[in-house]
């Protein structure tokens, strides 16, 4: 499951645990609350959330979020079980649960009705993806590769084996599957090792990036190709290029520096080219932009022109909280309050960033689900915090 977010140290005005003098009133406390709330930049006090707390999980368990399920695999039984439960009612008892095959790890989507199971080996390799039911569990068919979901379609792949960089390219063939049956319905060969990413903003398509820079929009109903274009040379990977809307973000080489590079989809036309700076730079879709994440903090730009539109030095002191890969929504960050214990839960997105809740000590291993965050408390049990929409 999700390695522990290590947690940075808050800037501007913190918020503090310690125990007020006795002559603060009530009413004094709430307003040095909603000073310190806004000075680290939200518009109102942050929420201290109430949570669902959901059932204790084994040590060994792997816990995932699937659209409207909360997922445990248990791998110390025999065989393993996976268990679905309401992530708004994590407490109450699954909705269902069957046993799977045994792996070394497991991941999660949603197609559909279906839920694609991912089997993963040592390397943290797909080695089979599952098709079940989402109402019940129950298995519709198997493959032996790795089945991405493309809004109403599926595409189903084989990864180069890495044990350094897993998932990172794919190789052979890419091939449509039918979701219904798990058949092949196309198939697409690769003359090279490629990137492949469904895009969550232009639903029923995948972006296909060979090594040698050509890159192809296609219909993962029938393989169609819908767009074709060749970008510049580049370290290709998952996070590389970005897709917001409508438009592709490329990081490359330019001249001895960095740059980013912005193009148009379909057609994959060039547009825009600004400068980066050398280093490390993450880059997410977020709220119909492109946010970044560097050594000087972060910032967002718009995807279609490259303008900045906004920045936050202290920003890199926060951690993104892992979810869906290229979903569209606002990130979540977390950072750590003064008292050193609690977490400051802060929203980035098309308006910037804001802090709109707290979290109290000893919750770990945070990660996003649906409308609110997936975290495990002090006694090992799995806690839904809900958070309210942008």
């Amino acid at each position: 499951m999700s390695v522990l977010i290590e947690l940075g140290d808050d800037w501007g005005s913190p918020v503090d645990d310690r125990p007020p003098p006795p002559q603060l009133s009530r009413r004094w406390l709430v307003v040095m609350l909603v000073a310190a709330c806004a000075l680290l930049g939200g518009a109102a006090p942050a929420a201290r959330l109430t949570p669902q707390v959901g059932p204790a999980v084994p040590a060994r368990a792997t816990v995932l979020g699937a659209g409207p399920l909360l997922l445990v695999v248990d791998p110390d039984q025999n065989p393993p079980t996976l268990s679905a439960y309401d992530p708004a009612a994590p407490g109450g008892p699954p909705r269902w649960r069957v046993t799977v095959p045994p792996a070394a790890g497991w991941s999660a989507e949603v197609a559909g009705d279906l839920l694609l199971l991912v089997e993963r080996d040592q390397a943290r390799g797909a080695r089979a993806t599952s098709a079940r039911s989402m109402r019940t569990g129950q298995p519709v068919w198997r493959r032996p590769e790795r089945v991405y979901a493309a809004g109403d379609a599926a595409v189903a792949v084989s990864e180069v084996r890495s044990v350094s960089e897993p998932g990172r390219r794919v190789e052979g063939m890419v091939r449509g599957v039918d979701p219904t049956s798990g058949a092949t319905r196309w198939s697409v060969p690769l003359p090279s090792t490629a990137v492949l990413r469904p895009l969550p903003d232009l639903p029923g398509r995948v972006l296909l990036v060979q090594d040698d820079g050509l890159t192809r929009l296609l219909d993962a109903h029938d393989g169609t190709e819908r767009g074709r274009g060749r970008l510049p040379p580049a370290d290709y990977g998952p996070d590389n290029p970005q897709v917001a809307g409508a438009h592709l973000v490329l990081r490359h080489p330019s001249g001895g520096a960095a740059a980013l590079s912005g193009y148009d989809l379909p057609g994959l036309a060039p547009r825009w080219q600004v400068p980066v700076q050398p280093g490390e730079l993450t880059l997410r879709p977020c709220q119909g932009l492109i946010c970044g994440q560097d050594e000087r903090g972060r910032w967002a730009i718009d995807a279609g022109t490259g303008v900045r539109l906004w920045t936050w030095p202290a920003g890199a002191r926060w951690r993104a909280v892992p979810g869906p890969r290229g979903a569209p929504e606002p990130l979540l960050v977390l950072g750590m309050a003064a008292d050193g214990r609690r977490s400051l839960v802060a929203t980035v997105g098309r308006d910037g960033h804001w802090v709109s809740a707290v979290l109290p000590a000893g919750v770990t291993d945070c990660r996003r689900a649906g409308t609110g965050l997936l975290c495990r408390d002090g006694a090992a049990r799995q806690t839904f915090w809900p958070l309210d929409g942008p």
